[in-house]
């Protein structure tokens, strides 16, 4: 059966890698990828600390961007203990895996964003989940360590029970297409003029990703919206 990604963006310390691949290994998660970890990769120390799951480090893909990182997947989640200001459903951890199954039962690529220890995933980061992941953690210390947030969302993968049966939907659009149908309508916004005042325009491009990506669109959607938009700005007067 497939399984979700694990994906580590700018994760600091290699320890703690290796210690994530040592818990999806547990759970039976194999694809990790990361996001620019600072001290490079491969890392000894992450070699070190996976005790036994060193084929998940040998098979980890290193990206540059979250972007890049999420491009292939249908549907992502962010796990972070602050939502922030982005609009966005959010789930524990045993609700979040269990839609997971459903998702990948039906033929989607799913991902779970894990940001870095000190600071968590930022705003950039967040814009393209479609939804939160948060542990009910004491909220007077809700900190989590990287590897420990990832052997919570393992263990529900694992002992989260059945898979559920495939459903018959259309084929959903991949992060990369909602990202390029984005780009493209941000760039008519922009030449329209929309983004005003000039102070503004990044928190409001910021929220029109939020936008797109809480959208569960079918990849033949995402087509009918760039042909809307062509027709929209052929017929614009001049």
């Amino acid at each position: 059966m497939l399984t979700p990604a694990i994906i580590l963006v700018r994760p600091q310390m290699g320890e703690n890698i290796g210690a994530a691949a040592r818990g999806m290994r547990n759970f039976g998660l194999s694809e990790m990828r990361l996001v620019a970890p600072r001290d490079g990769w491969p890392n000894p120390k992450a070699v070190a600390t996976a005790s036994g799951a060193g084929r998940v480090l040998d098979a980890a893909r290193v990206h540059g961007t979250t972007a890049e990182a999420i491009a292939d997947c249908h549907t992502v989640y962010a796990t972070t203990a602050r939502p922030r200001d982005l609009i966005k459903p959010v789930l524990t951890p045993e609700a979040a895996m269990a839609e997971a199954r459903g998702l990948i039962a039906a033929g989607q690529k799913v991902g779970f964003l894990f940001g870095p220890e000190r600071a968590g995933l930022q705003n950039d980061d967040l814009a393209g989940a479609q939804a939160i992941v948060s542990v009910p953690v004491d909220p007077e210390f809700a900190s989590l360590n990287l590897a420990q947030c990832v052997l919570l969302l393992a263990y529900e993968w694992g002992w989260g029970g059945s898979d559920q049966p495939a459903r018959e939907d259309p084929e959903p659009a991949t992060r990369v297409e909602m990202e390029k149908l984005g780009d493209r309508w941000e760039d008519a916004l922009d030449d329209a003029g929309f983004f005003f005042p000039d102070e503004k325009a990044a928190s409001m491009k910021l929220r029109l990703r939020n936008l797109w990506s809480r959208m569960p669109l079918a990849s033949g959607e995402v087509q009918i919206l760039h042909g809307i938009l062509r027709q929209l700005v052929r017929r614009r007067p001049e």
